[in-house]
């Protein structure tokens, strides 16, 4: 073997002493004072060889039980706090709602995102596109009739499409996600797609494969080691797929510019354009390009994945449980027969307000939360986090905390039902997260939920499809960010 051949070998060699130093020193940082107690880690892997890799946050749920609700976890070179349980994850982002309200840096976000939008972004850009977004959001009508219009005449699309099976078995992942995607969409670009456009369902497509990229193995490692991302096939596949959404996008806002009316703002684009306008000249603006390119990408993302994943978790667990179903369809028919359900009808429909709740809570689709950084040093439960430190606020820890839910391993919608079967709010109900960094779309994913979910129980019933049995459905998760259900099919029978 000559030298040439042995250089790799020995920058290898370099890059490994280098991050064992690093590592140490990490360690050493972060062990001084009282920082939270954790399992210890290896050199260069952390605590990576305990980890449940599909399913990252049952292995936090466990060490939760030895180390208590506030535990500290190593993911390569990255020392991680926990947060455990309803009260300790309140107490941070709610108590400590400023301490706890920044974002860390991730390598993948960082190289496709590079700080802007809303999701990942951090600081004064955080705040002022957050800001805009959630006034924006509200001046199209989010939480208002206008948008409850556009879900109920969506949902006559998405009803049409079902039918049309008549009642054979089906799988209904990109209905779904297309009937929910429009919803925003409709916000974003002022406009809906047929669910067969070749380009809608190009989109859908390289989201869904992004959400899942997001969580996998190799992106993990990506994450600990960027220096390794020339040899892993998902981060480039993320990177490729991360631009050509953000192709679309610009091609978008380029067609609203040219047709730009400041006097009739037609969709969030336009809105973000004629401010951009405002805005020309000013120094260190935010209403840049590449700021209106990641908001747009974060909303139309964030605006289907979750609202969608609960849906078909929904669905799921009504065949699973026939009799809830039953019950659903009841109250559907006592309270508003068959005219469309509207959003005024949610509180005169407990039963099924408790079941949707309940279908979130169980689902638990965000299991470990966006991560956290605390922006300043903070003592939570006696222990010291100083600032900069990456936080896992646990929602899994939340949704399932003994303390809090009667029976937190079974879908039991009675945990939403007072003894006199009104609908009862619960304070450990966080499938949003809490504090700061709650949320934006909440108010209109609470929304869609409730319409289309009625609207889905009141025009069909659901049934595993023939030779398959109750016992038989597969609640197995996917996916490691967000607990995205196998593909699965079902039976929808029209009930009219």
């Amino acid at each position: 073997m000559d030298w040439v051949s042995l250089v790799p070998v020995g920058l290898l060699f370099v890059v490994i002493l280098l991050l064992i130093l690093k590592r140490q020193h990490v360690w050493e940082s972060h062990t001084r004072g009282n920082f939270p107690p954790g399992p210890r880690p290896l050199p260069i892997i952390g605590n990576l060889h305990i980890m449940d890799l599909k399913r990252p946050y049952l292995t936090m749920l466990e060490l939760a039980k030895t180390y208590g609700p506030v535990f500290s976890f190593q993911m390569g070179l990255r020392k991680v706090v926990v947060l455990s349980g309803y009260e300790t994850v309140k107490e941070a982002l709610v108590n400590h709602a400023d301490a706890f309200a920044g974002r860390p840096k991730i390598p993948v976000v960082e190289k496709t995102a590079k700080g802007k939008g809303i999701i990942f972004s951090d600081g004064e850009n955080w705040k002022v596109m957050r800001r805009f977004t959630l006034t924006t959001l509200r001046d199209f009508g989010m939480g208002k009739k206008a948008i409850e219009d556009r879900v109920v005449e969506e949902y006559g699309c998405l009803a049409d499409t079902i039918e049309a099976q008549k009642g054979k078995p089906l799988e209904m992942t990109l209905m779904i996600n297309a009937a929910v995607a429009n919803v925003i969409v409709s916000i974003l670009l002022g406009k809906r797609y047929e669910y067969e456009d070749p380009t809608f369902k190009r989109l859908l497509s390289l989201v869904n494969q992004n959400v899942r990229i997001f969580g996998s193995p190799s992106i993990l490692i990506y994450n600990m080691f960027p220096i390794l991302g020339f040899l892993l096939k998902d981060y480039k596949i993320f990177l490729q797929n991360a631009k050509e959404i953000n192709d679309f996008i610009k091609v978008t806002f380029i067609e609203h510019l040219k047709a730009l009316d400041r006097n009739d703002q037609r969709s969030f684009i336009d809105t973000f354009l004629v401010r951009q306008q405002e805005e020309n000249g000013k120094a260190n603006g935010y209403f840049h390009n590449e700021n209106l390119t990641e908001v747009v990408r974060n909303l139309f993302i964030a605006g289907m994945e979750t609202t969608s994943t609960t849906l078909r978790w929904g669905l799921l667990l009504m065949i699973k449980h026939p009799e809830i179903q039953k019950k659903v369809q009841e109250e559907i028919e006592q309270v508003i027969g068959s005219n469309p359900p509207r959003i005024e009808h949610r509180t005169q429909m407990p039963y099924t307000d408790a079941v949707i709740h309940e279908i979130q809570r169980f689902a638990n689709i965000l299991p470990l939360n966006l991560p956290h950084e605390t922006t300043t040093d903070v003592t939570l439960k006696g222990y010291f986090i100083p600032k900069g430190t990456y936080i896992v606020p646990s929602l899994a820890s939340v949704l399932q905390d003994k303390s809090q839910w009667e029976k937190p391993d079974h879908f039991y919608p009675e945990h939403f039902l007072s003894s006199d079967r009104k609908f009862v709010k619960k304070d450990a109900f966080m499938p949003f997260s809490a504090g700061r960094r709650i949320c934006a779309g909440e108010t209109l994913a609470k929304m869609e939920l409730f319409l289309f979910f009625t609207s889905l129980l009141q025009r069909f019933t659901f049934h595993p499809p023939p030779g398959v049995s109750i016992s038989d459905l597969d609640l197995s998760l996917s996916t490691r960010i967000t607990t995205r259900l196998v593909a699965y099919k079902l039976c929808a029978v029209p009930r009219y």
